[in-house]
């Protein structure tokens, strides 16, 4: 996975062993503090629920700086989908040298066509992100698209620039 956004670039790869839980590894360049560092990650699923029609998730993510604690996170993200919408969130405490940011992020989204399994797949979302370091609320569009294991994520403000996830499932 690959994300960039105002605060962070980052390039997480991660093993999933089983359903319940993944480890990883990061490379961050830091921001705010324009720092980069690797973490040592760990998500755990919380709770699934799938029937015939949707799925939602819930999730515990957290990282620890390999070489300096102050930089470290944990937060909860979880989602519900249905073929045609969408509904996801996201709050995270981090921390990192000097600094302490909590951000809640939240998007709805829907699939303006339903493929097939195989086929291209698009949502047209809104997210909306607001952190304490500056207490400000960003409400933005983003594009996604996914094909078999292949995602992309783009979504722009001009007070944020451009807000990027990439990521690939072997």
């Amino acid at each position: 996975m690959a994300y960039s956004n105002a605060q962070a670039d980052k390039i997480y790869w991660h093993y999933t062993p089983n359903i319940k839980y993944s480890l990883g590894i990061d490379y961050q360049e830091d921001k705010i503090t324009e720092q980069s560092f690797a973490s040592a990650r760990f998500t755990y699923l919380l709770h699934r629920k799938n029937t015939a029609t949707s799925q939602r998730n819930l999730y515990l993510k957290s990282g620890v700086g390999l070489n300096d604690s102050d930089n470290h996170f944990y937060g909860l993200a979880g989602d519900w989908e249905t073929r045609r919408l969408f509904v996801g969130f996201s709050a995270q405490q981090q921390s990192g040298q000097g600094y302490d940011l909590f951000e809640q992020t939240f998007k709805l989204g829907v699939a303006p066509y339903l493929g097939d399994y195989g086929d291209l797949h698009t949502w047209l979302m809104i997210e909306t992100k607001k952190n304490d370091f500056d207490d400000r609320r960003t409400t933005y569009p983003v594009l996604r698209l996914f094909k078999g294991g292949a995602l992309v994520e783009i979504g722009y403000h001009k007070k944020t620039d451009w807000d990027v996830h990439l990521m690939y499932r072997f």
